[in-house]
């Protein structure tokens, strides 16, 4: 069974291809070919935005007179899709990319923009690497950030351990307590740095006063300085209660509150009042005597008369 697709052609003993005439093609002549937008554009006529990928049919023509090492360089005719104005484009191989040229603008790419500014520095970088004097400043501007970088690192390490004493959990957990519980916590702290200061005043003055009653002498100049809590105590009636631990003497504490509580005077009306109801109610002691003794004597002589 023959071939139903021929590939191969019969060419004859006398077959010359020379003698084939050629074709006269213009140089600048246009091809239609099917082609996809490289980059993102908008149109310059009617502002709509052309996206990368967009398929359109094209015409094709290869640009006269311009060239990169040998190669040709093509331009594209497009149109757009929604005012059908003419966009032209062509290829640039020096930068392995397409270069818009009329009717359209290019839209902002950053990945172009970072290839363009590494292959700068790049070159740069080569041109200083070929200047020693360029590279003694490299030297030693990397020295110098290499200083700084280590200086930032001792410091960051201070830090460190400065904090090492912080506990990071009472941190978030008075964080994350309410409102209620932080204001009871520091009602509670304040009520026991009250009691505390109230304590101590209590046992110093009880102290002090008992060394000033030992030794018997009291002078200005051996005043001893007037604390915060005795004043506090002082302006009071009553003292605070010593603490559970600390046993206080009663003679000792009735010795302390005698400079504060004083006893009240006696009214002098009310005592003669009192003597005078008292020695009505009650004779005197020598009448009822005489009367015993009259008595006695009333009994005796009866006697002897019997």
């Amino acid at each position: 069974m023959s071939e139903r697709k021929v590939l191969n052609k019969y060419y004859p003993p006398d077959y010359d291809p020379s003698k084939i005439p050629k074709l006269k093609r213009a140089k600048d002549r246009q091809y239609v070919i099917r082609v996809m937008a490289p980059f993102n554009m908008r149109c310059k006529t009617c502002g709509n935005y052309i996206y990368k990928g967009t398929k359109f049919n094209a015409r094709m023509e290869t640009c006269q007179g311009e060239d990169y090492i040998g190669l040709r360089i093509y331009r594209f005719y497009i149109k757009c899709t929604k005012c059908v104005a003419e966009i032209t484009f062509k290829t640039d191989p020096e930068n392995m990319d397409y270069a818009i040229e009329h009717g359209a603008t290019r839209n902002f790419e950053a990945e172009k923009l970072l290839e363009k500014e590494e292959k700068r520095i790049q070159t740069q970088r080569e041109e200083d690497e070929s200047n020693p004097m360029k590279m003694l400043e490299i030297r030693t501007r990397d020295s110098k950030r290499e200083m700084e970088l280590l200086e930032k690192l001792e410091e960051l390490k201070d830090l460190n351990e400065r904090h090492l004493g912080v506990d990071f959990d009472e941190m978030l957990r008075r964080r994350q307590e309410t409102q209620e519980e932080r204001a009871a916590r520091e009602k509670a702290e304040e009520d026991e740095e009250i009691r505390k200061i109230f304590d101590d005043g209590m046992i110093r003055r009880l102290q002090d006063d008992d060394s000033d009653e030992e030794s018997g002498q009291t002078s200005s100049n051996n005043k001893r300085p007037i604390q915060a809590s005795e004043i506090l105590t002082n302006d009071d009636t009553t003292e605070a209660p010593p603490a559970k631990s600390q046993k206080v003497d009663p003679q000792k504490k009735a010795r302390s509150l005698l400079g504060i509580v004083k006893r009240k005077p006696k009214p002098v009306v009310a005592t003669e009042e009192k003597k005078e109801s008292k020695s009505e109610s009650n004779p005197q002691p020598s009448a009822g005597l005489g009367l015993l003794g009259g008595y006695g004597s009333d009994s005796s002589s009866n006697s002897s008369d019997t």
